[in-house]
């Protein structure tokens, strides 16, 4: 999320892993390679991740992508081994038609292609926020609604108009059990779902806390957000297909942003204490300081890595999640 514009840096955290003897990275590849709308069978990978005794300092990344403008989020495509960056662009007006996605190296961090997806003139991306990945899909959300993309060529497909729900602050995306794209409204305490290409309201309340990232927990088919809000717990738990919302993880820290799974772990930025925390049976702990306020973050199954984007920092730093991810 945003809610500020470019911002600052302070000190914390990161963490070392297990793997259990059955599994390993071979089956974070294999989960990894689903659609974020899947579901029904555990898609969870045999991997731990352990926080360390003492949090990794902020300078301890692997290496920076630099050269962004106002990097807010970073998705990560297994299948093409890349980091899509969206940038708001060098006008920091709202409504600034000037805002991409790069696309860059998960290994050294180069942008192979700075503005790879944009969107045509008469919808083009305005502050591009959180990403899901959908089939060869990536879905966008910006000031006014939501983007799908070809996300191996870059091409504009389509723009779903949101304006019509007044939204406050569209900010993160994830695709649901159902296959719907779904997108948090920070602003307005509701959470829009995309269908036969309109949107609609699934949830609204005040007991939503402000959700800002959101993510599908494939385990159990609820989709799991976070939020801007200082309610605790952090977390909250939302089942589409029976209705039902419950309170979920808790975490020291603040202003939740970016939410990713990691098996059965969870990793969120805060942007409070500027770290990143790692949830492990329904507790959060900081792992990992950040120089900026952390925005929606990426992880790199792969390689168990975290990128983490700073608005004002226009830059994105990769950090390992284990000492076998250096």
């Amino acid at each position: 999320m945003h809610l500020a514009s470019r911002s600052t840096p302070v000190i914390l955290m990161i963490l070392a892993f297990a793997l259990s003897a059955c599994g390993g990275t071979d089956e974070v590849n294999d989960a990894s390679r689903r659609a974020d709308g899947a579901s029904g069978a555990d898609a969870r990978p045999s991997v731990r991740l352990t926080a360390p005794a003492t949090p990794r300092p902020a300078d301890a990344m692997l290496f920076s992508i630099t050269g962004l403008e106002g990097p807010e989020a970073v998705k990560y495509d297994e299948e093409q081994d890349v980091f899509f960056i969206s940038n708001y662009g060098p006008n920091e007006s709202e409504d600034a038609p000037d805002g991409y996605i790069a696309r860059a190296s998960v290994e050294t961090g180069e942008i192979l292609e700075r503005h790879f997806m944009t969107g045509p003139d008469a919808t083009p991306l305005m502050e591009p926020r959180g990403m899901a990945i959908h089939g060869d899909e990536l879905w966008v959300a910006d000031v006014r609604g939501v983007h799908a993309f070809d996300r191996h060529s870059g091409e504009h497909l389509r723009f779903v108009d949101l304006t019509d729900h007044d939204p406050g602050f569209l900010n993160d995306m994830a695709i649901g059990p159902d296959g719907a794209p779904y997108v948090t409204d920070t602003g307005r305490n509701q959470v829009l779902r995309v269908v036969d290409g309109e949107g609609e309201v699934a949830l609204t309340g005040e007991e939503l806390g402000s959700p800002n990232g959101i993510a599908l927990d494939r385990a159990t088919s609820e989709l799991v957000f976070v939020i801007w809000g200082r309610d605790a717990p952090p977390f909250r738990r939302w089942n589409p297909a029976t209705g039902a919302l419950t309170m979920g993880e808790t975490t020291p820290g603040g202003r939740f942003d970016g939410v990713e799974f990691v098996g059965s772990q969870i990793v969120v930025a805060s942007q409070v204490d500027q770290a990143i925390h790692l949830v492990t049976d329904g507790t959060g702990v900081p792992i990992q300081a950040t120089e900026g306020r952390p925005a929606d973050i990426a992880v790199d199954l792969r390689r168990l890595r975290v990128a983490v984007p700073y608005i004002a920092l226009d830059r994105v730093d990769v950090f390992a999640l284990t000492e076998a991810g250096r």
